[in-house]
Formats: structure tokens, sequence, C-alpha cells
């Protein structure tokens, strides 16, 4: 769990305490007090039943985060997020074994889910790093023609002068580079992959998609926590690694050329600037990557939960509702303690009328 989510969570719970203690000797009608006791959890306490999900293992901390958090206001609801990748989570959604699905691509014919049979519901963003592992070089900066010829194995050594061009003033060492990529269908290969393909279109040749054919000298990692493992096993290694994650395994992470030359590290604030220009569709898909503005991170991606238009259990279809209604007022409060960027407040409310969408 992030640090400062059991930080808080521990100061929540001291807090509860004292205030138990507080209440010691107090009259029983203090105990219907809305918000406390029984009653803790509003509209969500009297949901119940289970869910299964699966999908998108971008934004996985996330999820689980807010699954934590809502099995408190709603003790009689299980619900079971399987991160296994984008393309298998679309794929089982639309198989039916799963209630709702995780994503950060958009639904191909190829993918087996129903036109007309599933909804689009934004949920957070975050930055894809370009996380890396090289003795003696804690900064570095890449621009979108250099990383393109990188993960084409283009560029097969660190002093490259491509790189060296990147990072006057740095020694850079003769180190052999090792690729690390997604080995799974990947919504973050798609949103990688995306954003060479839109920032180096002269120079990005692999096209973009859930998976792309890969050098064969390049290694694949399982989720992001594959990616990651991999780059840090290899001195040398670099690999495209969700903040979270990145942050997690201790990865060092590059400075990006962003359109207006600026190079920008991954953060919120960086992620929360790229959102700022993002055109939304009317089906609630958005594209951020690459986006104009001195202070955005360019490799900004979206992510999104698939769900069904109808579900034919009408319980089915309110616990559904009332999870991803949780995730999207209460479930926002937790998404910079855990890496992500929070919807700015007018997507929020177009997600929020998708839900009202859903039938049962």
């Amino acid at each position: 769990m992030n640090r400062n989510v059991l930080s808080r969570r521990v100061l929540a719970g001291v807090a509860l305490a004292a205030l138990a203690l507080t209440g010691c000797g107090t009259s029983d009608s203090d105990s219907d007090t809305p918000g406390s006791g029984n009653n803790a959890g509003g509209e969500y306490a009297s949901l119940s039943g289970e869910l299964k999900a699966s999908g998108a293992s971008f934004p996985d901390a996330y999820y689980q985060e807010v699954i934590t958090a809502f099995k408190e206001v709603a003790p009689n609801v299980t619900i079971n997020y399987n991160a296994t990748g984008s393309g298998t989570g679309k794929k089982q959604f639309g198989e039916g074994l799963t209630d709702f699905a995780g994503t950060d691509s958009l639904v191909k014919d190829t993918d087996g889910v129903a036109a007309g049979s599933y909804l689009y519901v934004p949920t957070v963003a975050a930055p894809i790093t370009v996380s890396y592992n090289l003795q003696g070089v804690d900064k570095l900066q890449l621009s979108a023609d250099t990383l393109a010829k990188i993960f084409q194995a283009e560029i097969k050594t660190w002093n490259d002068p491509a790189i060296a061009a990147d990072n006057p003033g740095v020694t850079l060492p003769a180190t052999p580079i090792t690729v690390a990529h997604r080995s799974d269908g990947s919504g973050t290969t798609n949103n990688f992959t995306k954003y060479l393909a839109a920032a180096a279109p002269n120079t990005w040749k692999l096209g973009s998609g859930d998976t792309v054919n890969w050098p064969s000298n390049t290694q694949g990692g399982e989720k992001n926590t594959g990616v990651a493992q991999i780059v840090k096993q290899a001195d040398g290694g670099i690999g495209y690694v969700d903040l979270s994650d990145a942050k997690a395994s201790e990865l060092k992470f590059a400075a990006i050329k962003n359109k207006d030359g600026q190079f920008v590290e991954p953060s919120i604030e960086g992620t929360t600037s790229g959102l700022e220009g993002a055109e939304v569709a009317e089906d609630l898909s958005y594209n951020p990557l690459d986006a104009a503005g001195a202070s955005a991170y360019p490799i900004t991606a979206p992510t999104f939960l698939l769900v069904k238009t109808s579900y034919d259990d009408p319980a089915k279809a309110e616990l559904v509702k009332g999870f991803v209604k949780y995730l999207l007022n209460d479930g926002q409060d937790l998404a910079k303690d855990i890496d992500f960027a929070p919807l700015p407040a007018s997507l929020k409310e177009k997600a929020l009328a998708q839900v009202d969408k859903i039938q049962g």
C-alpha cells in the first residue's frame, strides 16, 4: 500500500478510536447520528453481493485502493479485480466472464466485445514513465525521435550521439541498451506506441496497438511490474512503466521533450496539465497524449472502465453503479496519493451521467 495512504488510514483509525472513547457515557440517541455507527456508508451501506472484474494493470494500484476503501462503506460487497492486462480484460468482459473491465485502450472489433453492449467510464489518468537503470546517470532527457530509435533497437548503446545530443554535458557510458516492453496485450503499450506514432511520425515504424512486433533483441515482461523488474535487473535497461509501479520498484525515469520543446519529468502536475487540453469524444473516450502546454507531460495516458449498458440482474446493475459512483466521487480523493491524476470536474460529471445510463 502507498505510504501516504497507509499513514492517512492510521491517523483515521486513531481519530475514530478517540471519537469512540469520547462517546462513552453519551445517550443512546447519539448513536443514530448520520455518518456514525450502523449508518456509516450512507447510500452504499445497503448494497450487497459480489463483482468480478479484470483488465488493465496500469491503474491496478488505484483500483485496489478504491476497492479497499469501498469495503469500509459497503461491508457486504466483495469486488475482485484481476490485473490481467487490457487485452485479456476486454476479452473476458466480452465473453461475459466479468461484470466490468479495466482498459487503457479503446475497444476494437477483434476484442470480442459487441458494439452497443458497453459504455466507457473514464476513471483517472497517469503518466507512463520511461524508466531506466544506468549506473552513474541520475538525470536523463529524451526526445520522441531518440526514444523511438531506442525502442526500435536502432540505438544500441547509451553513448549514442542521439542520446548525447538530448543530454549536453552528461557523461554517458558505452553500456549496451536493454529494451523492456510488455509481452501481454496492454493498454500501456497501446498508449506508449500511440505517443511515439504521434510525436515521432517520421521515425517510429512499428505502429501502435495493445501488441506490436518488437525487435527480437528486446525483452518482454508481463504487466507493468514485469517490465519494471527487467529494467531493475539490467544495467542499461529501459522500459515504459506507470508512475506508481516505477516508484514502487525505485526506478529512475527520464524527462521527455514535449510538444512545446520542454523536457518534463512524469508527475501528477504534468499529467493534469496534459488532461486540460484533451478533447473528449461523445462516448467519453479521450486522448491526452502529446498534448500542448509547456508543463504538460507528453506520455499522459487515460484509463477507463467498461461497463455493460444493461445487466440481466437489476441487483447487479445497482451494485456496479454504486461502486463506480463511489470511485468517481470519494474515490477520486485517493488518486494523488497513489500517483494518479483525478478527472477534471467537467469530465467527472460526464462520467457520472454515463453511469446513470446503465440499465438493469
